[in-house]
C-alpha cells in the first residue's frame, strides 16, 4: 500500500515551484503553486505580471490594420 506521499508525488520530495527549495513549516500557494517563502511568491507574480504584459503587447499589435493594405472599393 502507498503512503500520502508516494501517491501524490509519484515518489519524489514535494518543492517549491520557482527555486525547487525544499518547505519549511509554512507552505504558500499562489495559482495553485507551491511555494516555499514569500519572496518566491513575489518572484512567482512579478513573473506572472510580466507574462501578462508581454501577452497583452502582443495582443495589441493584431488588433491594429495594417497601413499598407490596398483598400478595394
Amino acid at each position: 500500500m502507498l503512503n500520502c506521499s508516494e501517491r501524490l508525488g509519484h515518489g519524489r520530495p514535494a518543492r517549491c515551484g520557482v527555486c525547487t527549495g525544499k518547505f519549511g513549516l509554512v507552505r504558500y500557494h499562489s495559482w495553485r503553486t507551491p511555494l516555499c517563502s514569500k519572496n518566491c511568491v513575489d518572484r512567482f507574480r512579478t513573473r506572472r505580471e510580466s507574462d501578462r504584459n508581454w501577452v497583452g503587447g502582443l495582443q495589441i499589435t493584431f488588433d491594429h490594420p495594417s497601413e499598407n493594405r490596398s483598400r478595394t472599393v
